[in-house]
């Protein structure tokens, strides 16, 4: 099989990228701008100040992400849409599923991330 195309090997950079933000997560504001938008768990957020925000204001000290599948496609606008499955521990909590979808688009030659959502994956049926 041949290399990957490059709207794949972009998507896959981005989340090598984005799942260290442990490490600091304001430094994830260099990847949003301000017409982004972050929906997280629900909640919508929108702009570059109030997603590092809510992104530096989650309750953990530590966390571990497993990235299980990321799947990514080029959209008709140029854009790529990524998406991502995996596990999280955090602190001491339980090992938790969750998925994430990014969409990222390429402004004065850097990916930014305009869209981005993300969800525990909690088997909650009530």
């Amino acid at each position: 099989m041949g290399d990957k195309p490059t709207w794949e090997q972009i998507g896959s950079s981005f989340i090598q990228h984005y799942y260290q933000f442990d490490n600091d997560r304001t430094q994830l504001g260099a990847i949003y701008i301000d017409a982004s938008c972050l929906t997280w768990e629900g909640q919508q957020f929108q702009g570059k100040a109030a997603i590092v925000e809510k992104l530096s204001s989650l309750p953990f000290q530590k966390i571990q992400p497993s990235i299980t599948a990321q799947d990514h496609q080029p959209t008709s606008d140029s854009c790529i849409i990524s998406m991502v499955v995996g596990q999280l521990k955090a602190d001491e909590d339980a090992i938790m599923g969750f998925h994430q979808m990014f969409l990222l688009q390429n402004i004065n030659d850097a990916w930014v991330c305009t869209n981005d959502m993300f969800r525990l994956a909690l088997n909650n049926f009530s």
